[in-house]
């Protein structure tokens, strides 16, 4: 195994593109912290192809490191535990999360050696080994996670490759106040609702940045800058897709009882996958409604379905179901016609000139957080604590 060849190709999988969008300091942190340090010997993996394979470490070792050198994603748990790897099905709940996403939320974070980082959500421990690499190795770094299993293998991780953060198990949303002030805070689940601790826990003029995902269509990188004034705000920077903080998953595609009301849609949900991310924002915005997609094959053939429902009004949901060479079904249940707001919220987008994901921010108070375009004071919503 030529570990030196391994890792020179994972930093060069990190800008595919060759844009120059991640920091030197970051790439040298991952030529510093062998990833294969933190893999367990069995993980799922998918391919180029979207396939879905076991890694084992004995059985396969050259397949092994290829993977784990890779630009891929490696899951290492399944339902919370529940359910071995080697099943080969479950949800997907912790992971060594895709090199390249670690690397895009690393160079946001801009840490610096000297600085105090809170991480929230531990997993296998490489990103708390980089952040020791970035800012120091005497205890800078506080890693917060809830799974008390993962947390104890991260800790073994972490102790024989050499380095030393404060480990802590727990509610990462609550932060861990007895470390602050913290210059930055980093986040490694995707997060809906953005808790009000890490920014009282951050510094004036500190940084958190965390995956968000607003509820429809695709995560995104968001980069807050913590003011004197006791709020954070700042802009979408980047997409990224992590796993849910546990206590912000939305329900799952379960159908609550209720009578449906089915009609036909003449929009493919699927087109969201091709527009401008901008779309699935402000829908997030405008609705509040949570998606999950999911694929499938019965006796009428294959079918993808997108299942749209109220965080706060379980028994309220909807599902859209296509087939090929079939009509887009509708199923809607409860008081609010899910989908058909989301049409009205594409609607609007179209209507204010299909602005980009870019164009998109947050504020974080108190109170709550707010969704604006543009500018601050052009709020599309407000949502509480």
């Amino acid at each position: 195994m030529d570990l030196t060849a391994h890792m020179d190709r994972l930093v060069s999988a990190l800008d595919p593109a060759g844009r120059g969008d991640i920091s030197e300091s970051v790439k040298d942190a991952v030529r510093a912290v062998p990833r294969h340090q933190f893999i367990p010997d069995v993980g799922l993996v998918r391919d180029d192809d979207g396939e879905q394979c076991l890694i084992d470490r004995e059985a396969d070792p050259d397949a092994w490191y290829e993977a784990v050198y890779s630009r891929h994603a490696i899951v290492t748990q399944l339902d919370d535990g529940r359910t071995p790897l080697t099943a080969l099905k479950g949800d997907y709940t912790s992971s060594a999360s895709q090199p390249g996403t670690v690397a895009d939320l690393l160079h946001h974070l801009q840490a610096e050696p000297g600085m105090r980082v809170l991480e929230v959500g531990t997993g296998t421990g490489w990103t708390a080994a980089l952040l020791s690499h970035l800012v120091g190795n005497q205890g800078e770094v506080t890693s917060i996670e809830v799974d008390a299993a993962v947390a104890e293998q991260a800790a073994k991780n972490l102790s024989d490759a050499g380095f030393h953060p404060r480990l802590v198990v727990g509610d990462g949303a609550l932060g861990c106040a007895d470390g602050e002030p913290y210059d930055r805070v980093h986040v490694t689940c995707g997060i809906r609702a953005i808790p009000y601790a890490w920014v009282e826990q951050c510094r004036p003029g500190g940084v958190i940045v965390l995956p968000w995902r607003p509820g429809f269509g695709v995560g995104h990188c968001l980069r807050l800058e913590v003011g004197t004034d006791g709020t954070a705000q700042g802009r979408v920077v980047d997409f990224a897709e992590y796993m849910w903080m546990r206590e912000q998953r939305p329900a799952s595609d379960e159908t609550p009882p209720g009578e449906r009301r089915q009609y036909w849609t003449a929009l493919d949900p699927r087109a969201f996958d091709q527009i401008n991310a901008g779309v699935d924002l402000t829908v997030s915005a405008l609705t509040g409604i949570v998606t999950t997609t999911n694929s499938g094959a019965d006796e009428d053939g294959e079918w993808w379905r997108m299942w749209l429902s109220d965080p706060d009004v379980p028994r309220s949901w909807a599902a859209v179901t296509c087939r090929p060479g079939s009509m887009i079904a509708v199923q809607q249940v409860g008081d609010r016609p899910l989908w058909d707001e989301v049409l009205l919220a594409y609607a609007r987008w179209v209507s204010w000139g299909e602005p980009s994901w870019r164009d998109f921010g947050v504020t974080v108070t108190p109170e709550g957080q707010q969704v604006w375009l543009n500018r601050p004071d052009n709020v599309l919503s407000n949502q509480g604590a």
